[in-house]
């Protein structure tokens, strides 16, 4: 199995690893490479990169200092088998996003697909991304996404 590493990003100090994860599934990987951002520890960090190398696959990370992690209402999907991906809504001066749906997935290749969309169709809606993280303290891929106004048309 395949082995993931989360490096910062600062060349003076030779990208020091941050997070190690051996014997991950591609699919997780493929997953983790479509997201913008990585939630750990209740630190926020933006995705700078992807690279692949002869031993492992790695994301070059820097730490979003003015990000917060807010706290949802405890909802911890560890405990449930199921892949799961947050809509949450984006608003450009919003200080919350709230979640409008749950997506459950049977694999992460799955999640990895639909992370990786720049749009969603969800109740009769055209979504538009903004971004997408994982968050690891809850166990949950998160898709930030704005309502496509009527009339709109981004082919």
């Amino acid at each position: 199995m395949p082995r993931l590493e989360y490096r910062q990003l600062n060349e003076a100090q030779g990208h020091p690893v941050l997070y190690v994860y051996d014997d991950i599934d591609a699919g997780e990987i493929a997953a983790r490479f479509a997201c913008d951002y990585f939630v750990k520890d209740r630190l926020v960090y933006e995705k700078t990169s992807c690279a692949i190398e002869m031993e492992a696959y790695v994301i070059y990370v820097l730490h979003d200092g003015e990000a917060e992690v807010f706290d949802t209402g405890n909802k911890d999907y560890a405990a449930i088998p199921r892949v799961r991906m947050e809509l949450r809504q984006y608003a450009e001066t919003a200080a919350f996003y709230p979640v409008r749906h749950v997506f459950e997935f049977n694999t992460n290749l799955e999640a990895a697909l639909n992370l990786q969309g720049d749009f969603l169709w969800w109740m009769g809606k055209e979504w538009r991304k903004s971004s997408t993280e994982i968050d690891e303290d809850r166990k949950v891929y998160v898709y930030y996404a704005e309502p496509v106004a009527e009339g709109e048309f981004y082919g």
